[in-house]
């Protein structure tokens, strides 16, 4: 960033000291030298929006406004026959199509530009395969959370992910904090980048963009993904409210983890763990593997025990889903009838054939003698 800095400068400087020398349009040399530093500083400003636009609309751009240049010409051709030779309204005329025809290319160009197929030319073009369209901006939040890193390793993540560069300084703000947990929290997201740069299966890039009029990073962020017409990854709730109104769409990593956990029907028969009491009276409380917290009528009396409880219905909310199921205490009571009888039998199969102890066999053998006796 401060090596293109110093180049815009350098290039203000130099277009405002030849105007200076040279006073173009025969302008005193001060008034020479601030056309030249107001024509640098609008070259620069054009300069900077177009770094924003990829390879494909630019040479749209260039070829629509060179076929509109074209279209021009031909038309001024035909409009000096009509008009006598010197004419000020020929000449009128020929400046007004030449920038009208000149401006609809370049805007019609650039609009169709992405349409273009660069990669089939190969060679210099060959890099521009991948358009900003594939582009996923990951916020803070999702790369503290340390989940994309597992997602990409699993191949569904596609196209480029693209960290901004100031998100960078929110997680070296965050990893510098001197509250402890931050600290540890903003390392971890320095780790997770790191650990995703290594992955070759996907391309990784770091946008020196930035929005210095936005002071909040999440319109940043919004800004951003309005500029490239890309995505946003994030798990933030009213990051992914901001941005839906704002038409930028929205990849929330909590709601792909409540869209893969298991399917249960109400009616099924599920086994689990009650874990602690519920909020309400007889209720007792279990969550599964994936975190889904599971509510039991009837299971108060249950807690700390596995039980096989019947789902009565699942409710899906904007934190994540609930299941409700109900303990039927004649089946959990079966069941425990049956395991103990088997326990018992078990064991006392185990006792027949086992050899006998020692105290077992000197009863056995003074039985013996007093039956011989």
């Amino acid at each position: 960033m401060s090596s293109l800095l110093i180049i815009r400068v350098s290039f203000v400087v130099l277009l405002s000291a030849a105007a200076w020398f040279l006073s173009p349009f025969d302008l005193p040399a001060p008034y020479g030298a601030a056309a030249g530093l107001g024509f640098g500083l609008v070259i620069v400003l054009f300069e900077a929006q177009v770094r924003k636009t990829t390879l494909k609309r630019l040479i749209g751009a260039a070829f629509g406004s060179l076929l509109g240049i074209i279209g021009a010409y031909l038309i001024s051709l035909i409009l000096s026959h009509a008009f006598p030779s010197g004419s000020a309204t020929l000449s009128f005329l020929e400046i007004l199509l030449l920038v009208w025809l000149a401006y609809v290319g370049l805007m019609v160009g650039a609009s169709k530009g992405e349409m273009l197929n660069l990669g089939a030319l190969g060679g210099l073009f060959g890099g521009e395969q991948v358009s900003s369209s594939s582009f996923k901006i990951l916020d803070t939040s999702v790369i503290i959370d340390g989940r994309i890193a597992d997602i990409v390793e699993t191949g569904f993540l596609d196209g480029t992910l693209v960290i901004p560069q100031f998100v960078l300084r929110e997680l070296q703000l965050v990893a510098d904090s001197a509250d402890s947990l931050k600290r540890n929290r903003g390392r971890r997201g320095l780790d997770i980048l790191q650990r995703i740069q290594k992955m070759t299966q996907l391309n990784v890039q770091i946008l020196e963009d930035d929005f210095p009029a936005v002071p909040e990073v999440d319109m940043k962020l919004i800004e951003l993904a309005k500029v490239y017409n890309c995505k946003i990854v994030t798990n933030d709730f009213n990051l992914n409210k901001v941005a839906q109104l704002h038409g930028v769409e929205v990849l929330n990593i909590n709601e792909l983890a409540n869209a893969l956990k298991p399917i249960v029907l109400p009616g099924e028969i599920m086994r689990v763990f009650i874990l602690k009491e519920g909020k309400e009276y007889n209720q007792g409380v279990a969550y599964l593997d994936d975190g889904t917290m599971v509510v039991v009528d009837n299971a108060k009396k249950m807690i700390s025990r596995t039980i096989d409880i019947a789902v009565t219905s699942v409710l899906q909310t904007t934190a994540g889903k609930m299941i409700f199921g109900r303990f039927d205490d004649r089946v959990h009571t079966v069941h425990d009838k049956s395991q103990s009888h088997s326990e018992r039998t078990t064991s006392a199969s185990r006792e027949q054939h086992s050899p006998p102890t020692g105290t077992q066999a000197a009863e056995a053998r003074g039985s013996s003698i007093g039956a011989a006796t």
